[in-house]
């Protein structure tokens, strides 16, 4: 069984930023590429940003290219997701998923096999 655990959601105001981890257990972490979502209230699940298993390759969404940052470090289990210059569209539940499957960064929820709890990101404008 995997599971997934993510911190640092908070609550900022527009243009702060704030680091979200996601720690992993229950499987080799490095057999996984990585993904987080936000959804907010009344929305979908939407991609954010994922990175393949050996970080060698990262995908983001049009909205936060340039903003966020995705990376991971295989030794401590943990993948995150650094939030620049945020805004009030921002604010969501952000969930990380693992993707057991495919070796590169997939941009869709059907493709990620196992997700943890969410934590909140409030941006205040």
């Amino acid at each position: 069984q995997v599971q997934l655990v993510e911190s640092g959601g908070g609550l900022v105001q527009a243009g702060d930023s704030l680091r979200l981890s996601c720690g992993v257990s229950g499987r080799p972490f490095s057999n996984y590429a990585m993904g987080w979502f936000r959804q907010a209230p009344g929305k979908e699940r939407q991609f954010v940003a994922a990175i393949s298993r050996g970080s060698g390759s990262t995908v983001y969404a049009d909205s936060v290219k340039g903003r966020f940052t995705i990376s991971r470090d295989n030794a401590k289990n943990t993948v995150y997701l650094q939030m620049n210059s945020l805004k009030p569209e921002d604010t969501a539940v952000y969930y990380c998923a693992a993707d057991l499957y495919w070796s590169t960064p997939r941009s869709t929820v059907k493709e990620y096999d196992y997700w943890g709890q969410g934590t909140q990101v409030t941006v205040s404008s």
